[in-house]
């Protein structure tokens, strides 16, 4: 039975099998495959920023626009990364909290892309 995100094995399930599509996939696997030897820490780092993102728990300390910013992404990637994170969502779970969470990637991808865009092209479009 599909039921919705409710806390932080939910939130460990969908970043472990999000993780592991990333990986696998021809566009933004070697993006991410330049930068991170180590998957563990990256993927506890993430159980803690979506549970805060989705149930307001603390513990997520970083600047993830920060870590991305250097990386040869474009909107391309974006597009490729949000179809994995909500096709990952809809495999596992159906709900408000699942619902909110590809709301909030969707609304972190634009804001990262319009940060990305000013930055190197001194604009304030988005480019999507």
């Amino acid at each position: 039975m599909i039921k919705d995100i409710t806390g932080l094995e939910d939130i460990q399930l969908f970043v472990d099998e999000f993780y592991g599509k990333v990986r696998e996939d021809d566009l933004i696997g070697p993006v991410f495959a330049d930068v991170i030897a180590d998957w563990q820490p990256h993927l506890e780092k993430m159980y803690a920023f979506w549970n805060a993102v989705l149930f307001g728990e603390p513990g997520f300390k970083g600047n993830p626009f920060a870590k991305h910013a250097p990386l040869p992404i474009a909107g391309e990637h974006f597009g490729r990364w949000l179809e994995l994170f909500a096709e990952t969502i809809d495999e596992h779970f159906i709900g408000s909290i699942a619902e909110q969470a590809k709301q909030k990637a969707g609304l972190m991808a634009a804001m990262f892309m319009n940060k990305l865009d000013r930055m190197r092209n001194g604009s304030s479009h988005v480019i999507v």
